[in-house]
């Protein structure tokens, strides 16, 4: 019989007490059992920190130093909980998401059948107060360059791909640009890969407290997050030896933002 896989899962936590336990309970819950979890706990003043350590089946990193920007704070967590894991196969999870119960099954059991695939996203379910969302897969460009965005609970990382993937996308000039959308494009653009199993497997919560309340589609926020999504995209593209095209929304976004001034 094949030897199942050890799957590392990554939970990068800062104050998230409230849905901590859904969590971490969701993990328990899987129907494939071969896997650990791993903490980062961002120096949290709430009790989440206590909750965690309810659990004896999780290693914990506790940071007492961080940045101001929480999108930093995110991609060095995963950093430092990789440099401990011991899995074939990475899963990124931030601590207010949950998984499907059959979730890690599934995905190991995809990169058995697509051996080249180093890199996987599966769709997530929007959970909004009291309500669930099944959100489809996109697999397209529009007028932009960007790929359809999977949320950072929704990626899956060859071991072996990790170091990779977070050396060349590490830019820590971009502040308001988050781990999801720097994996998506390295998967886009250096991979030349974009793998997408189809079905809802992680639930992905959206709230007026989190950080995607900040940037309100076609708000002042939203505009500059925009502008610097591109300058990312720009300064990935020139490290990378990629074309990078000033199309129409590169302009659109530069002169709105320029006018938001």
């Amino acid at each position: 019989m094949q030897k199942k896989p050890l799957v590392s899962i990554l939970i990068a936590n800062y104050n998230n007490s409230l849905y901590i336990q859904q969590c971490i309970n969701s993990l328990n819950s899987q129907t494939y059992k071969n896997f650990e979890i791993i903490f980062f706990d961002d120096n949290s003043s709430d009790n989440s920190l206590e909750i965690i350590k309810k659990f004896t089946n999780v290693k914990i990193i506790e940071n007492k130093i961080q940045t101001k920007f929480a999108s930093i704070n995110q991609l060095n967590a995963f950093k430092k909980a990789f440099e401990i894991s011991k899995g074939d196969l990475i899963l990124l999870l931030d601590s207010d998401d949950y998984f499907e119960k059959d979730k890690i099954g599934k995905i190991v059991n995809y990169f058995d059948n697509n051996k080249q695939a180093k890199i996987v996203f599966d769709c997530p379910f929007l959970v909004r107060d009291n309500d669930i969302y099944a959100e489809k897969a996109k697999d397209k460009f529009l007028k932009t360059y960007w790929p359809y965005i999977h949320p950072t609970s929704c990626i899956s990382i060859k071991k072996d791909c990790f170091n990779e993937v977070i050396n060349l996308i590490s830019y820590e000039d971009y502040t308001d640009v988050w781990s999801d959308l720097r994996i998506c494009l390295f998967s886009k653009y250096i991979l030349k890969d974009f793998h997408i199993l189809n079905e809802n497997l992680t639930f992905y919560r959206k709230s007026d407290s989190n950080v995607s309340s900040k940037f309100k589609k076609f708000s002042k926020n939203w505009w500059k997050r925009r502008m610097q999504a591109h300058q990312f995209f720009q300064k990935f593209s020139k490290d990378n030896e990629l074309n990078f095209n000033k199309n129409f929304d590169f302009l659109l976004t530069k002169l709105i933002c320029k006018f938001l001034k």
